[in-house]
């Protein structure tokens, strides 16, 4: 296969989904843990076209949802001061904060700026020395390599008024922490093919073995996500609980050992908060010591902000996989993509943006 279109192929679809419905004898519960799955899931219908009792359950897999709701607030607060110019890719400008967001600072006259590469904001931070230039490092593994890489060259040329507001998270510990939950009811997992593109698979053979769950690496297209459906509950029939790879190609089971290196040099693994999760242990990035010069909470002195989140919003629990968008209240009324009450309706990979986007309704979704 060389072209995109024949990712969704609806012939090869169909034989894939009938090879699935002949294998399936037992009910089986799948998470995938990446937003970007989730969306082509809801949008291709594919979680309506699966044999009766195989259900996918949205993880926590959407990089904007799962930023804290006070590192928002703290991203926020930044962005107000007179001698900030504050950069950010465009999804987490409308994410809600408790008091506001960061459009909202950029319509109040705050120098809010959309990037498209943290190395943007190195290059604006070098051209504009009386500026305080911030940049929102948000994400998983996935785009951790880039900012590292941001951290580096700023370091390199020696520009004293460049920080980044470091919130990143990592997979591995999340599967764990769903899986420890009292209430798990997920079987297996298929993980996200451009964080194993990053940082290979390895980390999750120990998951496997520990919890006995399969976890197929998977692509992003309706025929890699079937296929890892597919491959995931072949080897929940057969007994076998180990790592696979479907989207071998783009990952191989070292990921990109630079792209790690560099990780390594100006990161260093540490407890992180999760929106509507709570604290998971050892499941975030925050800067090494001897990068500390470029920590934006430690300059603007930002790091107590505490907040809490709309009493409306079960992003939680949406985020955990144990309610759907359509059980919200405030879904599709009180919360749309125009006026998000959580995370989940404003990213581009949030299952309730997936949810609405694809026409879902309270009224015509059952609840689990």
């Amino acid at each position: 296969m060389k072209y995109l279109d024949e990712y969704r192929d609806p012939v090869l679809a169909r034989r894939l989904l009938e090879e699935l419905r002949k294998l399936a004898t037992k009910p089986w519960t799948i998470m995938e843990v990446c937003g970007g799955q989730t969306h082509t899931i809801v949008r291709q219908g594919i979680d309506e076209l699966l044999p009766a009792g195989i259900r996918m359950i949205h993880g926590p897999g959407c990089p904007v949802c799962v930023t804290p709701l006070a590192m928002v607030d703290k991203a926020v607060a930044i962005a107000a001061r007179p001698e900030v110019t504050f950069t950010s890719y465009g999804d987490m400008l409308r994410v809600p904060g408790s008091t506001g967001d960061l459009v909202g600072v950029k319509a109040r006259g705050g120098d809010v700026r959309v990037v498209y590469s943290p190395l943007d904001a190195v290059r604006i931070a070098e051209a504009h020395p009386d500026r305080q230039v911030v940049f929102f490092a948000v994400g998983f593994e996935t785009t951790a390599p880039a900012n590292a890489m941001a951290v580096l060259h700023a370091a390199a040329r020696g520009l004293a008024n460049f920080t980044v507001l470091v919130s990143h998270v990592l997979v591995p510990p999340a599967i764990t922490a769903i899986l420890d939950a009292p209430d798990n009811e997920v079987r297996g997992f298929l993980a996200a093919g451009h964080v194993c593109a990053v940082m290979g698979y390895t980390q999750y053979e120990p998951i496997a073995a520990r919890y006995r769950v399969p976890i197929v690496v998977t692509g992003f297209e309706p025929l890699d996500l079937i296929e890892g459906i597919l491959m995931t509950v072949r080897q929940l029939e057969e007994g076998r609980a180990e790592v696979e790879n479907q989207y071998a190609r783009a990952v191989h089971r070292a990921g990109n050992t630079a792209a790690q290196d560099a990780i390594r040099e100006v990161f260093t693994v540490t407890a992180r908060s999760w929106r509507g999760v709570g604290e998971i242990p050892a499941s975030g990035l925050a800067l090494a010591p001897r990068y500390a010069a470029y920590d934006a909470e430690h300059r603007f002195a930002v790091e107590s902000l505490n907040t809490t989140e709309h009493p409306a919003c079960i992003a939680g629990d949406i985020l955990r996989g144990t309610r759907l968008p359509t059980d919200c209240a405030a879904y599709g009324t009180a919360c749309t993509p125009r006026t998000p009450l959580g995370a989940p309706m404003v990213s581009a990979e949030g299952t309730c943006a997936a949810f609405h986007g694809a026409g879902r309704q309270r009224s015509t979704v059952g609840s689990r």
